[in-house]
């Protein structure tokens, strides 16, 4: 496998980091000036839609210039947001929802109307996992005048407000209807939202910054900010994204002042931010993060079962735990399907990844799959840990098994992009990539969008099993907490039998800004409202 930097590699650089103080974007507005908030992204950001991508770096973006419907606080429990009232009939069978008094209009100067909202909706529904179940109950969806909607179902939906306020990947991000109608498998390409911040065209340089200014027309919540519920109050004028692909590069940033905030700072470069009185190490999230790798279940060879059970069947957490996160104590097993430490959470048919590694076994399915030495196909996305670490230990594995490999590295924004082709490898197609998702998209069935196998409408490896789809609308339709576990336990069986991708463990966040900063809000998007320089 090849070598990944260490601790001590890092350390070696200390002294040339210090030089490198000097760093292009460094000006007279950087160190002294309190209403620009300068914060050093995860990647490029290269897709402006947040509902075509489950990219993080896009669903941060459209926090910042969209808004919601309604939001979860920290304690799961859903809250209106754009909207001021709503009801449902006695039968469960209807929903009229009113937007709120004071909503300010669209960037663009346009008012933001039920049109809007249900256009919006609809395109949602046709890319978010719990938007798909939700389309199969719906009846109609139509606006009710200019400031609200109804919603009629043909089958009672009891967690359609808690899908309309899921915190992550893909919240429901409300445009004006003329981007909604974009076809929902297209990108769109303008970022006009009525979010608490406007994304400036002019300054967008991608590969380098995103510039967001304060939107002087948005009229916060009163309620206090719980995750991306409640009053959404812009403390700064203007905030800039950086894309800064060397990680010394930004030690150095944030050592100097000259940036106020790192998103994921990696684990083995925590400690020499740490030794820096002036920067605060923070979680970057309640919840610990699941990684995983993924297959493209549409072409060879993952599209056989037995070439994913093989590398199942000598796959060990630890292995990609310490290469992404090092010492144990930042890191967790886990083998479940859904976030540890969660109700639905569990070992039900772990056994496959839990026992003993078995490398005749997995070299015996390889040899029924009728492997044939051809290319596979790994996308390496080197300027996130996430998917680095991991792919270097899958290709290491892969290769151990006689299995060809091609380790094609890029940036994770060029990933984002390339993970959506169905093409084959021969026309710039793909076999493996490797990802992490916050917690809380990984809570349930209802919300993990890495296990819908509904074939092409689901997450990019497009895995496909009516078995599963089929559980998954049982816990949908249930309605008590123990009726819901056994089905998910269920749900996790059949996962570990056809393997729609794997799950490889899940670490603890973390996140480095100067302690200037004040009103981080720890949630697990990262929001830009409530922070303040002081």
């Amino acid at each position: 496998m090849t070598d990944r930097p260490t601790r001590r590699d890092f350390g070696k650089t200390v002294a040339a980091a210090a030089a490198l103080a000097a760093v292009p974007w460094a000006s007279s507005r950087a160190a002294g000036d309190k209403k620009t908030l300068r914060f050093v992204a995860q990647s490029d950001l290269r897709v402006l839609d947040p509902i075509w991508t489950t990219a993080y770096i896009s669903r941060n973006h459209g926090y910042c210039v969209f808004d919601t419907l309604f939001a979860i606080d920290a304690e799961f429990a859903p809250h209106p947001q754009m909207v001021g009232e709503h009801s449902v009939s006695p039968d469960k069978l209807t929903y009229q929802f009113k937007l709120r008094d004071g909503l300010g209009p669209f960037h663009d100067g346009s008012p933001v109307r039920g049109a809007d909202c249900v256009a919006s909706v609809k395109r949602w529904m046709a890319r978010d996992s719990h938007g798909q179940s939700l389309a199969l109950a719906l009846d109609e969806i139509k606006p009710d005048g200019d400031k609200g909607f109804t919603i009629k179902l043909k089958e009672p939906f009891s967690l359609l407000i808690d899908a309309f306020a899921k915190v992550s990947s893909l919240a429901l991000f409300i445009m004006p209807e003329r981007l909604a109608d974009t076809d929902p498998f297209k990108q769109v390409t303008d970022a006009i939202g009525s979010g608490p911040l406007k994304f400036v065209k002019d300054e967008f340089q991608p590969g380098h910054q995103v510039v967001y200014v304060k939107n002087p027309d948005y009229v916060p919540r009163k309620e206090p900010p719980s995750w991306a519920s409640g009053g959404k109050v812009v403390k700064v004028d203007r905030v800039e994204w950086l894309y800064i692909p060397d990680a010394m590069t930004k030690v150095a940033a944030l050592n100097a002042g000259e940036v106020d905030w790192w998103e994921n700072p990696p684990n083995d470069i925590v400690p020499l931010l740490a030794s820096n009185p002036d920067i605060a190490i923070g979680s970057a999230d309640p919840l610990q993060s699941p990684i995983m790798v993924k297959f493209n279940h549409l072409q060879p060879p993952f599209d056989n079962v037995k070439m994913r059970q093989a590398i199942l069947a000598v796959t060990n957490q630890a292995d990609y735990l310490t290469a992404l996160a090092g010492d144990q104590k930042n890191w967790q097993l886990c083998p479940s399907f859904f976030t540890c430490g969660t109700p639905m959470a569990g070992n039900a048919g772990s056994e496959a990844l839990t026992g003993k590694r078995d490398w005749d076994k997995a070299k015996a399915l390889i040899k029924e799959a009728g492997y044939k030495g051809e290319p596979i196909v790994v996308l390496d996305a080197t300027d996130q840990p996430v998917s680095h670490s991991q792919a270097l230990v899958v290709t290491d594995v892969m290769q151990k098994l006689g299995l060809k490999v091609d380790l094609q590295a890029m940036d994770w924004g060029t990933l984002v992009n390339r993970r959506a082709s169905m093409e084959p490898i021969d026309k710039g197609g793909w076999n493996i990539f490797a990802t992490g998702w916050v917690g809380a998209d990984l809570l349930d069935p209802g919300g993990n969008p890495t296990l819908r196998t509904n074939g092409k409408k689901s997450h990019f490896g497009w895995p496909s099993d009516d078995k599963i789809e089929a559980l998954r609308e049982q816990w949908l339709k249930a309605t008590g907490l123990d009726e819901r576990k056994k089905l998910a336990a269920q749900i996790q069986e059949r996962a570990f039998e056809i393997v729609p991708y794997l799950p490889t463990g899940q670490f603890i966040p973390k996140t480095a800004y100067r302690k200037n900063v004040k009103g981080v809000i720890e949630a697990p998007a990262f929001l830009m409202w409530n922070v303040e320089k002081v």
